[in-house]
């Protein structure tokens, strides 16, 4: 049970911004940055007639150039850019994770960052968080290990609530042999972590991820709340398919787990979107990794069939809010979409 004095709120809870970082790296899209910022600008301008976006870029040159790529789609309201250098644009994973306190104030847990133990360049990532905190006036705490080996290692892919007690994480992300951010932490440690920084209450531990997540298995490829109580799963039904047995797997456990309130979850299937290759390499194509936002929920698409299985599911678990479907095969090239390049900040429990 947690004593923790902060709530980490669900993600369909008031937001008062998103944050969000403009592209500008050739090598997070090898041969294809050049439609991206077309994305980011048609994902800036449905979130934008929603709620405020906050827009990272990593020097005046790439500001000129997201304003131009905004006019270009219309977007002249709710929108603002600082400039700020970046090495990647993931800001799930690299920017802070916004808590309710006990006076319903927010505040920012900030997660040291280590490039997903894979890639070197992230020290600009690195200080994403305090810069974030700074912008915004509010306070961030920075979660250190319990053993004294300095900062906790986390990223906001890896973690998925219901705002009330309950949590998703991956075994293949925290506990297989390749993860390597926190070594020597277990189940029991991670659990009374998440109790003390988010004031979680039951944590349930999935298997792994989807095929081509170079994350080591963020559970929002795969795993998310709609609602408390309910879950959506990727479910891979093609036994020929190699996520089929992951998916499956994690189908078991849902249906076996309870919630911190000790009740059954309703799970709700997703399907995966047909194989997306590029060159030879097969990409993280999840309909999973959709953005919940004041009154629109943002969707990845794939060109396939299996789209409109997914925005139809979606628009029944949210009736009360738009669903949009944001075309993903280019952008899916930097093993990534929707939920992995937005951060939400929460407003304050009035």
């Amino acid at each position: 049970m947690s004593t923790s004095a902060v709530r980490w709120p669900a993600e369909w809870e008031p937001h008062d911004a998103t944050w969000i970082a403009w592209p500008h790296q050739e090598h997070d899209w090898p041969g294809k940055l050049a439609p991206i910022p077309w994305v980011y600008a048609e994902i800036v301008r449905v979130l934008a007639a929603h709620e405020r976006v906050e827009i990272l870029c990593h020097s005046p040159a790439v500001r000129r150039m997201a304003k131009r790529a905004l006019r270009a789609h219309g977007v002249t309201r709710n929108v603002r850019l600082h400039v700020l250098p970046t090495d990647r644009t993931w800001l799930r994973d690299s920017a802070p994770t916004g808590v309710h306190a006990r006076d319903g104030s927010v505040r920012w847990v900030n997660w040291a960052f280590n490039g997903w133990a894979k890639y070197r360049n992230y020290r600009r990532d690195l200080t994403i968080g305090p810069r974030i905190a700074r912008l915004t006036g509010i306070p961030a705490h920075q979660p250190t290990r319990a053993d004294g080996r300095g900062r906790v290692v986390l990223e906001g892919g890896g973690i998925e609530t219901d705002g009330r007690g309950t949590m998703l994480v991956t075994e293949e992300w925290l506990l297989s042999r390749v993860q390597v951010r926190n070594p020597g932490l277990g189940r029991a440690e991670y659990e009374q972590l998440f109790a003390q920084e988010l004031g979680i209450r039951r944590t349930i531990w999935l298997g792994e991820g989807c095929l081509g997540d170079d994350t080591h298995g963020h559970v929002d490829d795969i795993a998310r709340f709609v609602a408390p109580g309910v879950v959506v799963l990727a479910h891979e039904r093609d036994p020929a398919d190699a996520n089929h047995k992951r998916s499956l797997d994690n189908l078991k456990r849902l249906r076996r787990a309870k919630d911190a309130r000790g009740r059954a979850l309703e799970v709700v299937v997703l399907p995966f979107p047909r194989a997306v290759m590029m060159e030879g390499m097969r990409l993280p194509a999840s309909y999973a990794n959709f953005y919940i936002a004041n009154g629109v929920v943002i969707v990845p698409t794939f060109n396939d069939p299996a789209d409109r299985v997914a925005l139809d599911t979606l628009a029944k678990l949210f009736p009360r809010r738009e669903v949009v479907g944001i075309h993903a095969v280019d952008l899916v090239w930097g093993l990534g979409t929707l939920h992995c390049l937005t951060q939400q900040q929460p407003s304050a429990r009035r």
